[in-house]
Parts: structure tokens; sequence; C-alpha cells
């Protein structure tokens, strides 16, 4: 589990091509004097294990269900990834509750310059709508963040210098494909929902007609 705030900025090294798999070696010296074969990490909020060390990083074998699923067959060497070790429990949860499974990846429509701040705005997949609501929280390439305003299966969320700066966002152009996970309580809420109206107790399709 992960918490959506980014420690590092890596930098891609090498990437090898597996059969249907990649193994990618980052570049990331700040953590990598605390990380041990097998230890999780997100990479742009994707769960992954580390399988060899290095004196400046380590190296992740990616599945071809990953490839998949993610932003991360667009990698190339020189690219800049988001870094977040998993939680440990005494750790404060400052972001909110990310799990490093990607739900799906869409692409960035905007990067507009609002005083100090940025406005990045990143364009849903219908069937993914359900899942966002204005103040709620996202994880966008692990990035713990708050949806400010939906305007027509479109998201603004207000970037703050902080995490612009700390964060592969500052490397990010209009048209990029980010990895994004939706809330993890909110998609259990609404799957309990859904299950209730779908119940045959005519007592609860009359509570949850409003919903």
């Amino acid at each position: 589990m992960f918490t959506g705030l980014i420690e590092e900025v890596g930098r891609v090294k090498d990437i090898t091509i597996r059969n249907k798999s990649l193994r990618i070696k980052i570049e990331a010296k700040k953590i990598a004097e605390d990380v041990k074969e097998g230890d999780s990490i997100a990479i742009n909020g994707t769960c992954l294990t580390v399988v060899d060390l290095y004196e400046d990083g380590f190296s992740f074998d990616v599945s071809e269900e990953t490839l998949n699923r993610t932003n991360i067959k667009y990698l190339k060497i020189g690219h800049y990834v988001n870094l977040e070790r998993a939680l440990r429990v005494s750790d404060r949860l400052g972001g909110h509750i990310v799990q490093g499974h990607i739900d799906t990846t869409s692409v960035i429509t905007g990067l507009i310059p609002y005083g100090e701040h940025t406005i990045l705005k990143i364009k849903l997949p219908n069937e993914y709508r359900k899942f966002v609501i204005e103040k709620g929280s996202i994880a966008i390439d692990g990035i713990s963040l708050t949806i400010n305003k939906i305007e027509n299966n479109e998201i603004f969320i207000n970037i703050i210098p902080h995490t612009l700066k700390n964060t592969n966002l500052q490397y990010r152009k209009v048209g990029d494909i980010v990895n994004l996970e939706f809330d993890i309580l909110g998609k259990y809420v609404l799957q309990y929902i859904e299950g209730l109206k779908n119940s045959k107790n005519s007592y609860l399709e009359k509570l949850l007609s409003n919903f």
C-alpha cells in the first residue's frame, strides 16, 4: 500500500526486452540507500518488485499484463518516473490510500499556468466517470491529488509549485499518457450501493431510489 506522496523522481537507465516482459533499471540515488531485493516500490503509481540492486538504483521485471494496463510500456531511456516505497505501519498517511493497481491510462489535455500554480486537465474514459467526484482523491502517475472540477468527463486539478517541482509533472506535456488509480474507498462504496440496488428487497429499492 502507498500514500501517493512521491519520495523521489527517478530516471530510466536501461530497458531490456525479455520474452513478453521488460526489465527496467531506474536510477534513484536517494531511496536506493534504503531498498532491498523483494521490496515493493510504486513506479508512476504501479506497484513493482525490486529484483536487482545497484549503487545508484534498482531494477524491476514488468509483466505483459502490467505493460498492457499502464504507461510503463511507453517508457524510454532518460524518461523520469515517480517513486514511492511501500507504506510502513508506523508511517503517517499523508495522501490517501493508494494500492499501486492502475485502473486505466488517459491523456493530459491541458497544462495551464494559473499564477504560481498549474491547472492539470485529464480526459476520463466514459466508463470511469462514476469513480470521480469533485474534491475527491485520485492518483495520477502515483501522485495523490484532489479533483477541483469535472466538466464533460474532463477533470481539473490544481498543481501547487511544490508538487510540480518534486514529481515528474515538471516534465509532462499535453498529449502524454498517465496512469490513473481511482479512490479504493469510493470504488467499494459504489459497488456496495450497486449491489443493494440489484437486491430483491422492496424497502431497499425504495430507499436507494434517490441515489
